[in-house]
């Protein structure tokens, strides 16, 4: 498969993946803005810091390792070796969920049960859904690593989807049954996702042929390489290794990932309500960095992986490759920049009123609106480094990603240091500072590695990072402007005011978004040829 046939292949999974994201983020936007009117900060703090964050190390440590190994590489392979590896993420998922629950119940505190009844209830579910979703992890990888869009995207927004309006319900009904509604919530519908992509695979796991493959219709692979059987090793040693030096590294990426909620949980430097409301303004800032940056970065991480090879440096192999690599990091990287830029600058004039908005006087009085005004510069470092570590880690070789884990171990412990110090000095603000400074550290050391890259080539891809002088004129105009516009009209004024408010920033945005059009041609060019975003592009020019 060329590079140019892989690139449009990953850019119909972002883009569509982007569409369907959206649609199914809006649906479960509107269902937590409801479910936050009838819950106490303490439940809410509870549920979306320690309980989540039991769910996602377990899920995050048994499979996260397996996922980037096992995606490198071509699709024409020995499926059945990396099967039988990926399977391996079920008993380490039992054996995490494990030794974490108990942690969770015998060394953390335990919240007071007359404000949060059940909590031993609530690890023991969580813990077990977790083990259930990693039973669809192979499907999971093998649909991935064959750019099915639509069974991606639909089965993991289904599964999200059905578990928030459920938990609508129960707490309309009951909403004295505490985390008894969270957790059956999630142990109800977890087996939503392995379930959709066991349904779609079933065809191939009782007729791995092509006669098969012709039955469901699917013409985005080569229909021999979906389930390709040999004779050999029960896995492929070349992959283990692989997953074993990412393994060794994805715990300090979980740190870095989750750090400040193993802050909050294991140091206990805020409240449950004040981790309820930091978590809700976490999440509300980063929905944009999981609707446009994650399907982006998943994507392309897949494309980088297929035509770069890990073992040769730019000059050794196909120049061809190599070009287009160069040529789509730069346009990913300006992209990045562009939408991070916007977020900072339009995100500090309308923190307050989104908070008022999505939750009411419990989010937008108090440290809501410093919470979300600080994570907008987040979101664009954000940005950045999920372009630039999608690289990274498709390009770098076996033994590159093993010398990186010791910087990300330096990055772990400087991050949990500094995170503690910050928060006692600023509040919780101090998290966001920290995740600041190390996630621009990690942005450094990804630049470094891309910059040694394609240094004895012709290609610069880090060109991507500079902007017109021009455009950030109207980025600086158009934050002065709003920032004004937030004084005189929101947000006590009323709504007349704060739609006049509104009104004025989406003058703003319009400006800026036609001077992009008009100064980054090529990007323009480059997102209506690949993204598939041509009619939306002309509709903006």
């Amino acid at each position: 498969m060329g590079s140019q046939e892989v690139l449009g292949q990953a850019a119909r999974l972002a883009s569509s993946g982007l569409l369907m994201q959206v649609l199914f983020r809006l649906i479960t936007f509107v269902l937590n803005a409801f479910i936050l009117r009838f819950l106490s900060k303490e439940i809410v703090g509870v549920v979306n810091v320690r309980l989540t964050l039991l769910y996602s190390t377990t899920i995050f440590l048994a499979r996260e390792a397996f996922r980037r190994a096992c995606l490198s590489g071509d699709t024409q392979r020995d499926w059945s070796q990396t099967l039988n590896l990926l399977w391996l993420t079920v008993p380490l998922g039992v054996f995490w969920s494990l030794f974490l629950g108990w942690i969770w119940l015998q060394l953390l505190e335990v919240p007071d049960p007359n404000i949060v009844p059940y909590y031993g209830t609530g690890v023991v579910l969580f813990g077990l859904s977790a083990v259930v979703e990693l039973l669809g992890e192979p499907f999971w990888v093998l649909a991935q690593a064959h750019m099915f869009v639509k069974l991606k995207v639909v089965a993991e927004s289904l599964s999200v989807i059905l578990k928030s309006i459920l938990t609508a319900f129960l707490v309309l009904w009951l909403p004295h049954w505490g985390l008894y509604i969270f957790s059956l919530a999630q142990v109800r519908l977890t087996p939503a996702l392995p379930l959709c992509f066991f349904i779609f695979f079933f065809p191939f796991l009782r007729c791995p042929n092509s006669e098969c493959s012709n039955s469901l219709g699917v013409s985005v692979y080569d229909e021999d390489s979906l389930m390709t059987i040999q004779t050999g090793a029960f896995v492929n040693w070349k992959e283990a290794k692989l997953t074993w030096s990412f393994f060794k590294q994805s715990f300090l990426k979980q740190i870095l990932t989750e750090g400040e909620r193993y802050v909050m949980t294991f140091l206990n430097v805020l409240n449950f309500g004040d981790q309820g409301v930091y978590d809700i303004v976490n999440n509300l800032g980063s929905l944009v960095a999981r609707l446009i940056f994650q399907p982006v970065e998943e994507s392309f991480y897949i494309f980088f992986a297929k035509v770069l090879e890990r073992e040769k440096d730019a000059k050794l192999q196909k120049q061809e490759d190599v070009a287009v690599a160069a040529m789509v990091l730069e346009f990913l990287l300006k992209l990045a920049l562009l939408a991070g830029l916007t977020i900072t600058v339009f995100g500090f004039a309308y923190s307050q009123l989104a908070l008022d908005i999505y939750g009411g006087v419990m989010l937008s009085s108090g440290s809501g609106p410093v919470l979300l005004r600080s994570y907008c510069i987040y979101v664009l470092l954000l940005a950045i480094n999920g372009v630039t570590e999608c690289f990274t880690f498709a390009a770098m070789s076996k033994e590159e990603v093993d010398r990186y884990n010791f910087t990300m171990l330096a990055l772990s412990f400087s991050f949990l240091v500094l995170s503690y110090i910050l928060t006692y000095w600023c509040g919780s603000v101090g998290f966001i500072l920290a995740n600041c400074f190390n996630m621009a550290i990690r942005i450094t050391q990804s630049l470094f590695f891309i910059h040694c890259y394609y240094r004895g080539s012709p290609y610069r891809p880090l060109a991507g990072l500079r902007l017109s002088p021009v455009l950030l004129g109207v980025f600086a105009l158009s934050g002065g402007i709003t920032s004004v516009s937030e004084v005189f009209l929101c947000c006590e004024q009323g709504w007349p005011a704060r739609l006049a408010h509104i009104v004025v920033g989406a003058f703003c945005l319009g400006m800026t978004l036609g001077t992009v059009c008009l100064t980054e041609t090529k990007l323009i060019y480059f997102l209506k040829t690949q993204l598939g975003m041509s009619r939306l592009i002309d509709k903006m020019a």
